[in-house]
């Protein structure tokens, strides 16, 4: 089900119009559907039920509490890459026992964190990282359970910056140095190696190379023999992309077709790590049109939104989808959608053919429910926007919109 759509030229968030939720919170906003994101956790349950998977959702997709806890509602457990993001799914109350630690870069109090919360486990990307984790386990007297992050030399076939299994991706170990980990266990004496992860990269929409990475991890499990006797766990990472565009991603059927054949075979338990599928078509961005600059050149449509607020387009050159709240003319005109910032790179569109618009309308950008707010910045000291949940009739707000005090909050004069 479309959780955003159109009736009678107005555009509603479930059973809520757009246009009232900014009449109370103001522009711009970001507008999250609580039964999109149910909807989309169920699907994964529902295709992937023959194995039971543990699904973690990715918290780095959409932090905000609410979308968390909602989440949490449905079973979920969470795939964590700081520690604040341990700090929020704490808050929460999460069960520690469904969350997994990834991330290349943890330090030793992150480590600390998590040993003492007693996650279910740590994705690790190197020998050094292994090394590290077994002092701070033996500092703790507390043993970490492990899954080895392998990186198959696989081409996912997404954008460079999100494309995380080629050998010259900074992610996981070669085949040859996990195999090594493997053979020198007594190197590591605070760990318990009890998984292999593998994640390939994010905004995938065909999985043909998530089934040539499982081929590459199948062949490497099975031929550690013996020593691959302490595994309990398959984790597949995330990745599975959606449609912003003309994409057709495979259906969450699809890619449990391709997937499951593997986890059988091995016998080992199944994690996964969706952030993008379940939040990403779940959330819009809103802003209001400041006024139509038209020059000799082109036509530019200044928002009240910028690139601190939602950056993908600056820095991916993504696409998002982009209509007004409320369709006033079928009079088309053509430009560049931009904001207010001071650089070249703020804009959400170029180019773009949209209905005629003016200064005070609204216009929704689409898909944008993950990684909108989440790299949101202050930069040019812009407050960051305020974030609504809808659930049916009812919405809320689950993020005040930021004020100039919270520009400066923590910083002092030096005299």
């Amino acid at each position: 089900m479309d959780w955003f759509r159109y009736e009678n030229g107005e555009l509603f968030c479930e059973a809520v119009p757009v246009r009232k939720i900014v009449s109370r919170y103001g522009s711009p906003v970001y507008v999250y559907s609580r039964s999109s994101l149910r909807d989309r956790y169920q699907q994964l349950e529902r295709a992937f039920r023959e194995v039971r998977p543990l699904i973690c959702y990715s918290v780095k997709a959409n932090s905000n509490l609410a979308v968390l806890d909602t989440l949490k509602g449905l079973g979920s457990g969470f795939d964590v890459v700081s520690a604040g993001e341990i700090y929020r799914v704490q808050r929460i109350g999460a069960d520690p026992r469904k969350v997994v630690y990834a991330s290349v870069g943890k330090r030793e109090e992150d480590m600390e964190m998590a040993l003492n919360w007693g996650i279910l486990m740590f994705n690790v990307e190197s020998s050094a990282e292994l090394e590290l984790l077994s002092r701070v386990a033996s500092r703790l007297r507390k043993r970490a359970r492990v899954a080895i992050r392998v990186n198959p030399d696989v081409d996912a076939r997404t954008h460079d910056y999100i494309t995380t299994a080629k050998k010259e991706n900074k992610f996981g170990v070669d085949l040859y140095t996990a195999e090594q980990i493997f053979s020198n266990p007594k190197r590591y004496p605070w760990v318990e190696i009890v998984g292999i992860h593998v994640h390939i990269g994010s905004q995938i929409v065909d999985t043909s190379p998530y089934a040539t990475a499982l081929d590459k991890v199948e062949k490497f499990i099975k031929g550690l023999g013996p020593k691959a006797r302490s595994l309990k766990y398959l984790n597949i990472g995330g990745g599975l992309g959606i449609r912003y565009k003309d994409e057709d991603p495979d259906s969450a059927e699809v890619f449990a077709s391709r997937i499951i054949p593997y986890v059988k075979r091995l016998g080992l338990k199944m994690v996964m790590e969706p952030g993008r599928f379940i939040a990403g078509n779940s959330g819009i961005f809103v802003c209001r049109v400041i006024y139509v600059k038209r020059t000799p050149a082109k036509n530019f449509v200044v928002v009240d939104g910028a690139m601190n607020d939602l950056i993908r387009p600056s820095l991916y050159k993504a696409y998002h989808r982009i209509w007004p709240v409320v369709e006033r003319t079928s009079e088309t005109m053509t430009c560049d959608v931009v904001g207010p910032v001071c650089e070249s790179g703020d804009f959400f569109a170029k180019d773009r053919q949209i209905p005629q618009v003016d200064s005070r309308d609204l216009l929704a950008v689409f898909s944008a429910g993950a990684y909108g707010f989440v790299m949101a910045s202050n930069y040019n000291s812009r407050p960051r926007p305020a974030e609504v949940m809808v659930e049916g009739d009812r919405f809320s707000l689950v993020r005040r919109r930021e004020t100039f005090k919270d520009l400066i909050r923590g910083e002092r004069l030096f005299r």
